[in-house]
């Protein structure tokens, strides 16, 4: 226990929750996109996202699918309405579209997270909000059904979100 006490309660967190996500994707092999564009990279499994899409012709980022009905895209946009991480997760939580609902929504200095249901569907999104004037976004969809294999997955690819 004083063990324990040293290393610390968020450590001990922290490491209980790697060690599920590794547990889960124990046989994933990672892969990491980078976005010529805007710079905004993630890393994720490419043998469960393992359908690419073709790029867009503006070059703002990349959707992949799986055999499951999952999807992953990471993207970028300038933020061009000056939004900010609190008037984005306002905004969405306002919408009051028929299948949409924001079950989780958290904010910080420069970034937001989103999670809840569309269509259906359980979807996952985390934005940063660059210096740069550039919103980068991982969103992250899947359904309902396969929620146990998914959140901790959407969750740690989610954290890989970087931009330059």
């Amino acid at each position: 226990m004083q063990r324990l006490q040293r290393i610390g309660w968020s450590s001990v967190a922290a490491i209980l929750s790697l060690s599920t996500i590794m547990t889960t994707t124990a046989t994933a092999k990672p892969f990491t996109y980078v976005n010529a564009r805007f710079g905004q990279s993630c890393t994720f499994p490419d043998d469960i996202f393992d359908q690419p899409m073709p790029e867009p012709e503006n070059g703002d980022g990349q959707q992949w699918l799986s055999a499951d009905g999952a999807s992953l895209t990471c993207s970028g946009i300038y933020n061009v309405d000056n939004d900010t991480p609190k008037g984005f997760v306002d905004e969405e939580k306002a919408r009051t579209e028929p299948n949409y609902k924001v079950t989780y929504s958290k904010t910080g200095k420069n970034w937001a997270v989103l999670s809840g249901t569309k269509d259906g569907k359980i979807f996952y999104e985390r934005r940063l909000f660059g210096k740069d004037d550039v919103v980068r976004t991982i969103w992250i969809e899947y359904p309902a059904a396969l929620k146990a294999k998914y959140d901790a997955l959407a969750g740690s690819i989610a954290k890989s979100l970087r931009g330059p």
